[in-house]
């Protein structure tokens, strides 16, 4: 009973904290290390004693595996060289740079030992990285390179401690390091294939969302432990296989399994994670007595906890300046074969500065032998490592990030975005309507379903220009109406169950229906702002044709803050657009009039503009593009 109680509390407490600091808009990792702490010291806790087995093995796997399946594989693909830059090279940098300043500064310490520390502490834990830079808005590329690079530096970290473990053993040669490397990339890329495309195989064929998400329990661990067996990197297979059914998802599952896996594994990985952050607080009680057996002095603690924790922060800052050094050396030597941008030195200063330690280095730091040379004093160091990353890093990254200004997500470039491929996506469906439907088929269905693409379409269409538009878009007002009366329709279910005059699976089904639908409403939880910044078509999103690609030369407006057909009919409209051939506004397609459209069918001009304040993106109605 006492160990169930022991869950019960620690996952109670992990809830409560991680809300309170979401409130507070405080570091959720930093704050449950704190309350470890502080529990640790506490009389009646029990003394937790971390197994790195149960991290390496039953934690680490699924938590790579919940991260990868989220991260897009064109985009990894995209910044491959950058990733693998990060991911190893600056992993081998941080275990050498910060394994001589541990060899110089604590006593009697093998060189080896040295760089098993480094190794520890080289992996940064992007999970509270990417945490702030959503927060505070970091660019998506700074906060996906952040993302990619912690799926795979675990790996380069754990074959490299596994290198300097072995070196303190005995002599092994750099032909014995680079073999094992390349034995543990080739194999746990080799197994992480095979897996991930038999397991995307057999889900295909799976339509139950139920066994298909308890089989995906299962994958990280399909694919880790065979991996492990060849000593191939067991992280490396895992971050594989998660890529590839991360990337075949759409292709393979259905709309409710992918929800239905979606949902559990962010809470499996919302619990592991902060969970270890709390076992990480309780215990350094008993690090710290372990330490004083060392014979070191508070003093000489100190100074070497903090040489650590300056020769992590260094390193990573150092290697990013040095990259970015030499590839503005290399543009200017050979202009012609450097290929891609070189970034603002902004973005690198704040991807230097977002190197926080989380789980891994602390399992990693118990990896170590029971006798190697100042274990406990290494295990401190690791401890500090973290703690000093998430505290004196993640709470000065924010200011950090506003202080450079960098661009923030642009919501309103986003809703353009969406806009834009839902409409691709309605066009579509609705010539497979066309094609598909048979003269037997209702019409009043038919037209059913034609409203209800187009108003999915429209109501994306809608975000835009919000700042000028009106109080409430047509989709916001149905969403509105539809909610008041699903809660009485709800209200009107209880009183069924409650009363009992309906059977209990009727009642499921009923309910189900109900959850289905209010799922469904279209929700805008971000209003956008264009912030002063002109907003364009997207290069992503942007299509050209010879209409767009025409020299139009702008023309006056006669009414330029209405749609004229709209006032003369006594209509209301939500957005206004701008024919570039003759200077007509009418409104858009989500408004009642949809002049727009219909100035187009009545004159066969092209090319019309957004009329909105800050908004320039084009449309042609003859190509269906946005450019």
């Amino acid at each position: 009973m006492h160990i169930a109680a022991e869950i019960v509390v620690l996952v109670v407490t992990v809830l409560v904290v991680s809300a309170a600091a979401r409130r507070l808009d405080w570091s959720a990792p930093l704050c449950l290390i704190a309350v470890g702490v502080g529990a640790s010291y506490m009389p009646g806790v029990p003394e937790y004693h971390l197994d790195p087995e149960v991290v390496l093995l039953g934690l680490l796997p699924p938590l790579l595996y919940s991260a990868a399946i989220q991260t897009s594989l064109i985009d990894f693909r995209r910044n491959r060289g950058a990733i693998g830059l990060m991911s190893v090279g600056l992993v081998v940098f941080t275990a050498l740079g910060v394994g001589l300043v541990a060899w110089a500064v604590i006593p009697d310490l093998p060189l080896a030992a040295g760089i098993a520390l480094g190794a520890v502490v080289a992996p940064p834990d992007a999970v509270a990285a990417s945490a702030v830079a959503r927060r505070v808005g970091m660019p998506r590329k700074l906060t996906r390179l952040l993302e990619a690079e912690s799926l795979f530096n675990d790996a380069a970290a754990l074959v490299a401690l596994r290198t300097a473990i072995a070196a303190l053993a005995g002599s092994i040669s750099l032909w014995q390091v680079g073999a094992d490397f390349l034995l543990a990339a080739v194999g746990g890329i080799a197994v992480g294939l095979v897996v991930g495309f038999a397991t995307a195989f057999i889900r295909s064929r799976l339509d139950e969302p139920v066994l298909d998400t308890a089989l995906s329990f299962a994958v990280p661990f399909i694919a880790y432990l065979p991996a492990e067996a060849i000593h191939g990197s067991g992280v490396l297979a895992v971050v594989i296989a998660g890529l590839i059914l991360g990337h075949k998802a759409p292709r393979i599952l259905s709309g409710s399994t992918r929800l239905a896996s979606r949902l559990n594994w962010q809470t499996i990985a919302f619990l592991l994670e902060n969970t270890v952050f709390l076992l990480i607080g309780l215990q350094l009680r008993r690090i710290l007595t372990e330490v004083d057996q060392s014979g070191l002095s508070p003093a000489m603690l100190t100074w070497i906890c903090v040489a650590v924790l300056g020769a992590t922060i260094l390193t990573r800052v150092l290697w990013l300046v040095g990259i970015g050094t030499a590839k503005r050396v290399q543009r200017r030597l050979m202009p012609t074969r450097t290929k891609g941008k070189v970034w603002p030195w902004r973005y690198s200063a704040v991807i230097s500065w977002a190197g926080m330690r989380g789980v891994v280095t602390l399992a990693a730091a118990f990896i170590l032998p029971a006798d190697t040379p100042q274990r406990a004093v290494l295990v401190l160091a690791a401890f500090v490592v973290v703690a000093g990353t998430l505290s004196l890093q993640g709470m000065t990254l924010p200011p950090l990030i506003r202080r450079l200004r960098l661009p923030r997500p642009d919501p309103a470039e986003d809703a353009l975005q969406e806009a834009a491929v839902l409409h691709d996506m309605t066009r579509a469906a609705l010539a497979k309507l066309e094609e598909i439907r048979t003269p037997d088929d209702p019409p009043e269905i038919v037209q059913r379903l034609r409203d209800r693409m187009r108003n999915r379409a429209d109501s994306a269409w809608e975000q835009l220009g919000r700042q000028s538009a009106l109080v409430e878009t047509p989709s916001d007002a149905y969403r509105r109406l539809r909610l008041a009366l699903l809660d009485v329709e709800r209200e009107q279910f209880l009183k069924a169950r409650d009363s009992g005059s309906a059977d209990d699976d009727v009642l499921r089904r009923v309910l189900a229906r109900l959850d289905i639908e209010e799922s469904m409403l279209d929700r805008h939880d971000e209003e956008p702002e264009v912030e002063g910044r002109e907003l364009r078509t997207p290069a992503a999103t942007a299509r050209s044709c010879k209409h767009l690609a025409h020299d139009w030369v702008e023309r006056d407006t006669a009414s330029p803050d209405a749609c004229q057909a709209c006032v003369d009919e006594g209509m209301t409209w939500v957005h206004l657009r701008k024919c570039l051939k003759c200077g007509n506004v009418a409104c858009c397609d989500s408004s009642p009039g949809r002049h727009s459209a219909q100035h187009f069918h009545d004159t066969r001009h092209p090319v019309m503009r957004s009329f909105e304040p800050g908004e320039t993106w084009r449309w042609c109605f003859v190509d269906k593009q946005l450019g």
